[in-house]
C-alpha cells in the first residue's frame, strides 16, 4: 500500500538552500513533496530489490508487502538463532556483549525463561541507547525511508536473525509514513552502528519521528499511526545497527541521480558545442571505434542523437580545426564516468540483496563431511532447523564504497569539462560572439558570473578528495579500519546538487550563445535534441536582452535540470 503521508524534508539541501536565499518561493512556486498517487507496492523477498524500487518508495511514498517464502526464510533464520543460543554457544550480540565488550556475558544457554528476556531486552535497549550518537543535520527523509527499506530487505535475505515482529514494524513504518527523526553524520563505515539506532528507537517509541508532515515524539506517532512499540530480543537491536543501509541509501540515490545528470551534461555540451560553432569529428562513429570504451561510445552516440539536423553537420570555412578539449573530450569524460557508475550500481545491487550481519545466520547450511572441530562448532546438526551462526566482517562495504570513491572523482572531471566550456563560452577569440555574450547596448553579460563558475567546480573537486582511509581506531582498537561510506555517499550527493547548478549556468550560457549565433548568421539550425532542450528552456530562463541578476536566474535554470529529471510521479522537496 502506498503510504500514508508523503516525506517533506528537503531531499536537495543545496538547492534547497539556494531557493531560500533567494526567496525563491515568489520565484517558483511552492515545491510539492513526493506523492504517491501512481504506485506500486514493492514486494520485497530479499533477493530482487532494484535501485528504482528503491527510489519509488523512498521518494514517491510507494508501500511494501513482504513475499511470504521471505518472511519464512527470516522466522526460520530467527528459530535458528535461539537454537544455536540453546546449545550455550557464544554469539556476539545475543548471549555476548559487542565491540570490547564482546567478553561480557549476557545470559546463557538453556531455554528462553523470563528472566533471561528480560535480561535480554535489557541489553537490546542499552544497546540502541549507547550506540545512538549520531550528529549534525537530520538526514533527509528519503534517505531514512531507504536506509528502512534496505535494512528490511536485506533481513529477508535470511542472515539476520531478526524477529518478524522487528520485520513486520519496518514495513509499517513505510507504508503508514512512521519516518524516525535521524541525524545523519557519525559513521565510519563498518555498519552505520551510530546512524540506524535511531530507527530502532522509533520502533519502541523513543525519539521523534514525522508522521503526516508534522514531527512528533515517536511515542505519539506510532499511536496516531495505529502501532504498536515492538521490543527488542536476542539480536535484534544487532542487527538494526550493524548494517550498512544508511549509506547505501544515500549512495543508491545519488546512483540514480548521477545517471540522469550524466544524460543531461551531454545534452548541455552538445547545446555548448554549437554555441561554440564547434566540432563533430571527435563524436564520429569512425573516431570513437578507434578506442570503443563502452561509456564513450555510448556517449558519443548519444550527443550525435542530440545534434541530428544541426548546422554542425555543414561545412564552414571559418570553423576552428580542433576546440578547446573541454569541449572535444567530453565523450571521453562522461563516458568514463557512465564507466564508472556502471560498478557502483553492480556493487549497490548485491549490497541491497545479501546479509551484511555479524554474525550472520546461514539457514540450511551444512558443515564438511570432514570438517575440523573449529569450524563445527559454529553449525546447529539437530532439531528442526539446522545452519550456522557465524561472525564475519560482511559489515564492510569496501566492494561498493571504492567505486562509489570513483564515482566522485568522475563527477570532478565532469565538472571540470563544464566549467571550462562555460568560460570559453565567453571568449570571443573561440566564438566570435560578443565578449562575455552580451546582447550589446552597454550590458555587462556574463562577466561576473565566472566567478561563480570557479567557485562551484572548486566545491565538487573538494568534495572528490578520499576519505576512505581517514578513520581512527575505536572500541578498545579492535575496531581499527573503516571506509567512511556514509561520508564518501554524502559527498557524492552533494556533488550532483552542486553539478546540478554549474551545469545550469553552463546552460545559460550555452543558450545565450546559441540566440546570439543565429542573431549572427540567421541560417543557423540547431539539433532536434538541443532545440528541445533549448525551447523548453528558454520559457523558462528568458534571452538575456539587458543586465539582470544572474542568481534568479541561476534558481530557474537549476530547478529547470532537477525538475527534468525526476521519475514520474515525484517532485521536489522545499
Amino acid at each position: 500500500m502506498p503510504m500514508q503521508n508523503s516525506p517533506s524534508a528537503p531531499a536537495r539541501p543545496y538547492l534547497t538552500a539556494i531557493r531560500q536565499s533567494l526567496g525563491a518561493a515568489a520565484l517558483l512556486g511552492v515545491f510539492a513533496a513526493p506523492v504517491a498517487t501512481a504506485c506500486s507496492d514493492v514486494d520485497l523477498d530479499g533477493r530482487s530489490l532494484t535501485l528504482a524500487q528503491i527510489e519509488s518508495v523512498a521518494r514517491q511514498g510507494c508501500g511494501v508487502t513482504l513475499a511470504d517464502e521471505a518472511m519464512r526464510r527470516a522466522e526460520r533464520s530467527y528459530d535458528l538463532l535461539l537454537a544455536y543460543a540453546r546449545l550455550d554457544r557464544p554469539v556476539y550480540g545475543l548471549n555476548r556483549g559487542v565491540g570490547l565488550n564482546k567478553d561480557q556475558t549476557i545470559f546463557k544457554g538453556g531455554e528462553i525463561s523470563p528472566e533471561v528476556r528480560k535480561l535480554s531486552e535489557q541489553f537490546n535497549r542499552n544497546l540502541l541507547r549507547s550506540h545512538s550518537a549520531a550528529y549534525g543535520a537530520e538526514a533527509p527523509q528519503e534517505v531514512t525511508r531507504a536506509a528502512m527499506l534496505i535494512r528490511l530487505n536485506t533481513a529477508l535475505f535470511g542472515g539476520s536473525g531478526l524477529q518478524p515482529a522487528v520485520l513486520r514494524q519496518y514495513a509499517q513504518f513505510l507504508n503508514r509514513g512512521v519516518t524516525p527523526v535521524m541525524f545523519g553524520e557519525g559513521s565510519v563505515g563498518q555498519a552505520d552502528i551510530t546512524v540506524l539506532p535511531q530507527i530502532g528507537l522509533a520502533m519502541m517509541g523513543e525519539g521523534q519521528a514525522y508522521y503526516r508532515g508534522q514531527r512528533l515524539p515517536a511515542a505519539q506517532a506510532l499511536r496516531q499511526a495505529g502501532l504498536e512499540p515492538v521490543q527488542p530480543f536476542g539480536k535484534d537491536a544487532l542487527a538494526i545497527v550493524s548494517s550498512n543501509a544508511y549509506g547505501a541509501a544515500i549512495a543508491s540515490l545519488a546512483a540514480l541521480d548521477a545517471a540522469r545528470l550524466l544524460s543531461q551534461a551531454d545534452a548541455v555540451a552538445a547545446l555548448s558545442l554549437e554555441g561554440l560553432d564547434g566540432n563533430l569529428a571527435p563524436v564520429l562513429s569512425a573516431s570513437q571505434a578507434q578506442r570503443p570504451y563502452d561509456g564513450q561510445v555510448n556517449t558519443a552516440e548519444h550527443i550525435r542523437a542530440l545534434l541530428r539536423g544541426s548546422s554542425l553537420w555543414q561545412q564552414d570555412t571559418q570553423r576552428a580545426l580542433q576546440d578547446p578539449l573541454s569541449f572535444r573530450t567530453v565523450s571521453q569524460a562522461h563516458g568514463a564516468a557512465r564507466d564508472m557508475l556502471a560498478p557502483l550500481q553492480r556493487q549497490l545491487l548485491l549490497q541491497i540483496n545479501s546479509s551484511d550481519d555479524n554474525p550472520s545466520v546461514a539457514l540450511d547450511a551444512q558443515p564438511a563431511e570432514n570438517a575440523p572441530s573449529y569450524e563445527l562448532q559454529f553449525y546447529v546438526t539437530q532439531g528442526p532447523v539446522r545452519g550456522a551462526v557465524l561472525p564475519n566482517a560482511g559489515f564492510d562495504p569496501s566492494a561498493w564504497a571504492l567505486p562509489l570513491q570513483g564515482m566522485g572523482i568522475a563527477l570532478s572531471q565532469v565538472a571540470q569539462l563544464s566549467a571550462q566550456r562555460t568560460l570559453r563560452l565567453t571568449d570571443t577569440a573561440f566564438t566570435g560572439l560578443p565578449r562575455f555574450l552580451s546582447p550589446g547596448n552597454g550590458a555587462i553579460g556574463y562577466g561576473p558570473i565566472q566567478k561563480t563558475v570557479s567557485s562551484l567546480a572548486t566545491e565538487i573537486r573538494v568534495l572528490a578528495l578520499p576519505v576512505m582511509t581517514d578513520v581512527q581506531p575505536q572500541a578498545g582498537n579492535i575496531e581499527d579500519v573503516g571506509t567512511n561510506a556514509p561520508t564518501a555517499a554524502r559527498r557524492m550527493a552533494a556533488q550532483v546538487d552542486r553539478l546540478t547548478v554549474l551545469l545550469a549556468v553552463e546552460l545559460m550560457h550555452a543558450a545565450q550563445a546559441v540566440d546570439l549565433r543565429v542573431a549572427q548568421r540567421p541560417g543557423f539550425m540547431i539539433g532536434a535534441g538541443t532545440g528541445a532542450l533549448w525551447r523548453d528552456f528558454r520559457k523558462q530562463v528568458p534571452y538575456m536582452a539587458e543586465d539582470r541578476r544572474n542568481d534568479e536566474d541561476i534558481v530557474r535554470a537549476s530547478d529547470f535540470l532537477v525538475r527534468q529529471r525526476q521519475p514520474a510521479g515525484a517532485g521536489v522537496a522545499p
